[in-house]
C-alpha cells in the first residue's frame, strides 16, 4: 500500500487496515507498505515497510517488483489498479471503477494514458480482483473480458462517525462554515465526472420554479476544470446562492451531512458513491443518478434521476423540499439502509481473498 492524497483510495486503505486489525487474522502476518515520503504510520499492529518507487511512474511495475523481492511475500494487494510484474506468489488488485474507459473525456490526458496503457495487462497479471460494487464487476467482465469468478465484490462502508447528531454537536460546524438553516448539499471532487454542471443547471431551474429555495452548498476539493464551474455559476447568476466549501477536514463532514436537507450526487459514473452512504448514515436522504453503482448503494431510499436531464434533477430536489411525510420516512430509511454496509464485512471479504482465492 502506498502514499495517497486524501480521497477515495486513501479512505479505502485506511479503513481496510483499521478493520483488518480488529479481525482475528490467525497466524497471518501483514506488512503495510508506505511511501518513504509518508510520515504517517497507518498501523501500530502490523509491520511497516517503506518503498522508494513513486506512484504512477512509467517504470513503476518493474521498480516496485525489485523492491518487493526482498520481502518474500505470499500475497501482495495492489490498492490502485496496477500490480507489479512480480514480487509475491499471488497478486490481488483493487479496481474501483472503469471511468477512464466509459468517460475518457472526464480525465486528464496523463491519467487516461496511464490507465489505458496498463489496465488490460493488470487484469491478466492479477491472480484475483477486488472491486467495490456489482456494477463495477459487470464493467470489468464486459469491458476487459475478465472471468466473473476472478472478481470478488467488496462493498465499502461509512465510518462510524457518520451518524445522526444532536444540535449541540452540529451548531459549532454550522457557525464555523457559515452555513444557512436549510441547504442542499453536494460532496465530492469538483470535476466533470461528478456532473456539477448538470446540478447547477438543475438548481437554476429549481429557483425559477419555486420561491424560497435554500442555498446549494458544494463541498469538496478542486479537481480538473474547476474554473469552468465558477464560470457557469456566474453565467447562471447563482453567485449569491451557491456556497463553495473547499478542503474540509474529515471531522466536519458528519455534521455537514446532518445539517443538510438532502444530498444530491448526479454523477455520470461512480464505482460506489461513498458520499451517498455517508449521508444516509447521518439520516440525510440522497438524490443520485440512475447509473453505475449508485442505485446499488441507495437501494430503495431517496430518489433516482437521469444525470443528463437537469429538469429531472430539479423535480427530485423539489420533492425533497416539499415537507411531506414521505421525506420523514426517507430519513429513517436512510439510516437503516446505511447500516447494512460495514467495514468489518469489507475486511472479512479481503481476508478471504488473501487466504483462499
Amino acid at each position: 500500500m502506498v502514499y495517497y492524497r486524501v480521497g477515495g483510495i486513501s479512505t479505502y486503505i485506511r479503513k481496510l487496515v483499521e478493520s483488518l486489525e480488529n479481525l482475528n487474522t490467525g497466524d497471518h502476518q501483514f506488512t503495510i507498505f508506505h511511501s518513504r515520503k509518508g510520515r504517517e504510520t497507518l498501523s501500530r499492529q502490523f509491520r511497516r515497510a517503506d518503498l522508494w518507487t513513486p506512484s504512477h511512474h512509467r517504470l513503476e511495475r518493474l521498480a516496485l517488483s525489485l523492491e518487493l523481492a526482498r520481502f518474500s511475500l505470499d500475497v501482495w494487494h495492489t490498492t490502485d489498479f496496477i500490480p507489479p510484474q512480480f514480487g509475491a506468489r499471488r497478486l490481488i488488485v483493487s479496481i474501483y471503477d472503469l471511468t477512464f474507459l466509459h468517460y475518457p473525456q472526464f480525465l486528464t490526458a496523463e491519467s487516461r494514458r496511464y490507465y489505458n496503457d496498463q489496465i488490460a495487462w493488470a487484469v491478466r497479471r492479477a491472480d484475483h480482483i477486488l472491486t467495490i460494487s456489482h456494477a463495477s464487476k459487470a464493467d470489468i467482465v464486459d469491458l476487459l473480458h475478465v472471468p466473473p469468478n476472478k472478481i470478488t465484490v467488496q462493498h465499502l462502508a461509512a465510518d462510524s462517525s457518520f451518524k445522526p447528531l444532536s444540535e449541540a454537536d452540529t451548531a459549532p460546524i454550522r457557525e464555523q462554515l457559515s452555513l444557512p438553516e436549510t441547504f442542499i448539499l453536494f460532496v465530492g471532487t469538483f470535476e466533470p465526472r461528478k456532473n456539477i454542471d448538470g446540478l447547477l443547471r438543475a438548481y437554476a431551474l429549481l429557483r425559477y420554479d419555486l420561491r424560497d429555495v435554500p442555498p446549494l452548498v458544494l463541498a469538496g476539493n478542486r479537481g480538473w476544470l474547476y474554473d469552468d464551474i465558477l464560470d457557469l455559476i456566474a453565467q447562471l447568476d447563482l453567485s449569491e446562492c451557491v456556497l463553495l466549501r473547499e478542503s474540509l477536514s474529515q471531522n466536519v463532514l458528519p455534521a455537514l451531512y446532518n445539517l443538510a436537507h438532502m444530498l444530491v450526487l448526479p454523477s455520470h459514473y461512480e464505482g460506489f458513491g461513498l458520499p451517498a452512504l455517508e449521508a444516509m448514515a447521518c439520516g440525510t436522504p440522497p438524490i443520485v443518478s440512475r447509473r453505475s453503482a449508485l442505485p446499488e448503494v441507495v437501494g430503495d431510499v431517496g430518489l433516482l434521476i437521469d444525470p443528463d436531464d437537469p429538469r429531472d434533477i430539479a423535480e427530485a430536489m423539489a420533492r425533497m423540499l416539499s415537507g411531506s411525510a414521505w421525506y420523514t420516512e426517507q430519513r429513517a430509511a436512510s439510516i437503516k439502509r446505511a447500516a447494512q454496509f460495514t467495514w468489518e464485512h469489507a475486511a472479512q471479504v479481503a481476508l478471504s481473498v488473501y487466504t483462499t482465492m
